[in-house]
């Protein structure tokens, strides 16, 4: 058995308008620091586990820079496996499979009809086959199932779970085949691009909503001996199994994962044993919550670094009307190479409603989601233990339309 290395990265998503800002910079330099890491590290396969742009239509610098990182960790000697996510359109990562393929990579960006087609043989750089992996993308509901008139909701999720699973298993099969007919006990990878239960999410995670199911139980993986998952942005171990991973997204996607440290996994089989080691993606452009009362806030932007690129989110704690709070922010942060991108207002006194006279909380400083909660607010607030469900699942429902109209739900 041939020692082997594998680096395990997920949720690129090349060409993000982050606040009106691009990435690309960002993006740039991570597939440069990522080009180092393999190199330095004598990596013999990358796996993208899916979400590679960040939307079904990325701007043309996304596509540039996702075919430049193929063709220079071609350069480097290893394989490259890259897999569709929810955001993934099947067409634009088709479109250039060709060139890909050419340059040694494997793009799958839907699931095939012909399974074996999803198991691929990882040899090291020497040649030798080093591991099997059960190569799945993102897997959506029209690939694997029918629904039938008068199906609820829950019924339609439990037979897309059924279904996946199905899939996962067989796969599974195929490849422990494989590892068999080489005559070495070769370790089998699995791959995914979705959620299961117990992983923590962050707000820049758009829920995968198929008919009623977002989350897929762990117990119904088969037994791989690395599961390389894509889809949550921080990175995790799953099911407490410390070889199924989330690797997490290289650079954070919203505010809230500001303080969270990104990194890939790299994964190395010697010996038949298995470790993984997380590699810290290093920042170029930081993001920062500031949070309190407004001298506090102007007290913390006081404490910025000066020389470092900042992007702010920044939440005021006020009762009263600021009518200026942007231009004194703005004037405060002259001296900074610090950019507010976001500021929000949170009332210390009383709940927030969108009628009753709040007449100083604008929307700009409110996402939809936001609307629509206030929106709820307004309804009789008891304890009544239905009216909160009820809340809690028609805001669930409407995220559902709201990611469905935003993103598109299929991506193809």
């Amino acid at each position: 058995m041939a020692d082997y290395t594998l680096l395990h990265t997920s949720d690129w998503h090349l060409g993000q308008h982050f606040y009106g800002k691009t990435r690309e910079a960002e993006h740039r330099a991570i597939i440069d620091w990522l080009v180092e890491q393999v190199a330095a590290h004598q990596v013999d396969a990358v796996v993208i586990a899916g979400d590679v742009f960040d939307t079904a239509t990325p701007p043309s610098y996304a596509r540039e820079c996702y075919l430049s990182m193929v063709a220079r960790l071609s350069a480097c000697g290893c394989q490259l496996v890259v897999l569709g996510g929810n955001h993934d359109s099947v067409a634009v990562l088709n479109e250039s499979r060709s060139v890909a393929t050419a340059l040694k990579a494997h793009v799958i960006a839907d699931l095939h009809d012909d399974l074996e087609s999803h198991v691929i043989e990882l040899k090291s750089r020497d040649g030798e086959t080093g591991a099997v992996l059960c190569a799945l993308p993102f897997i959506r509901s029209r690939s694997i199932s029918v629904s039938e008139e008068g199906e609820t909701g829950r019924e339609k999720g439990l037979q897309l779970m059924e279904g996946i699973s199905k899939v996962y298993h067989a796969v599974y099969d195929i490849a422990t085949q494989r590892a068999n007919q080489a005559g070495d006990s070769l370790s089998i990878i699995g791959t995914g691009h979705l959620t299961t239960f117990g992983a923590s999410r962050s707000e820049s995670e758009r829920d995968i909503y198929i008919g009623g199911l977002d989350t897929f139980p762990a117990e119904d993986f088969p037994a791989f001996d690395y599961l390389a998952l894509g889809h949550i942005h921080r990175p995790q171990r799953v099911a407490g199994k410390e070889h199924w991973c989330y690797s997490g997204s290289p650079l954070p996607l919203s505010f809230d994962e500001a303080s969270n440290e990104k990194s890939v996994s790299l994964v190395r089989i010697e010996g038949g044993s298995l470790s993984v080691e997380k590699l810290i993606v290093p920042r170029t452009q930081q993001l920062v919550q500031l949070k309190g009362d407004l001298d506090s806030v102007f007290e913390q932007i006081s404490e910025l670094a000066p020389e470092q690129p900042i992007w702010l989110d920044i939440e005021v704690e006020s009762d009263g009307h600021l009518h200026d709070l942007q231009q004194r922010l703005t004037e405060q942060l002259e001296d900074t190479r610090a950019e507010l991108l976001l500021l929000r207002r949170r009332r210390v006194a009383g709940v927030q409603v969108l009628s009753g006279g709040v007449a100083d909380e604008s929307l700009h400083e409110l996402s939809v989601i936001d609307v629509f909660r206030r929106r709820l607010d307004t309804l009789d607030d008891t304890d009544d233990e239905r009216l909160t469900e009820r809340k809690k699942r028609a805001t669930e429902l409407f995220q559902q339309v709201v990611g469905s109209l935003e993103h598109g739900y299929e991506n193809s």
